[in-house]
């Protein structure tokens, strides 16, 4: 089912609307997305055949290599610089940062990935799924959503 999300950076100057299938929702403790959130992870929700609209402001780009090899673009405001979305390139899948949606509530986590290198203080909920790096496919995270949703 296609879902339509709108939402926002920090200060405001981007907006935006996105319209995809939602396939799944993760948090990944990977030492690339403590340094990206400040935190101690990132959150992705994951929408398949995305579509997405600027309603307005300006994004930036920025090109990192992943651990697989693979090139992830990362797409922030050019004024706060909050990241906003993720795509490796090639991939239908667009990523988007949950706490920049104005619902973000709806997209509560299935996985927690990457746990190899999760602070010790998080505590991961017996219900989710636990990866010590990238799974090998994301076909369970995907099950596993589809099982709540």
């Amino acid at each position: 089912m296609m879902t339509k999300l709108t939402g926002q950076c920090q200060c405001g100057a981007v907006r935006f609307s996105v319209t995809g299938k939602p396939v799944t929702a993760f948090v990944c403790h990977c030492t690339q997305c403590q340094r990206q959130s400040g935190s101690a992870f990132g959150m992705a929700a994951w929408l398949d055949q995305a579509e997405l609209h600027l309603e307005r402001g300006q994004l930036k780009e920025w090109i990192r290599q992943t651990p697989s090899g693979k090139q992830m673009a990362c797409r922030f405001c050019v004024d706060c610089g909050s990241r906003l979305f993720h795509q490796v390139l090639g991939s239908s899948y667009l990523s988007v940062k949950p706490g920049s949606l104005d619902d973000p509530l709806q997209f509560s986590p299935v996985a927690h990935i990457w746990v190899a290198s999760k602070q010790a203080w998080v505590d991961i909920p017996p219900h989710c799924l636990q990866f010590e790096g990238n799974p090998e496919s994301v076909g369970a995270l995907m099950q596993a959503w589809q099982a709540v949703h």
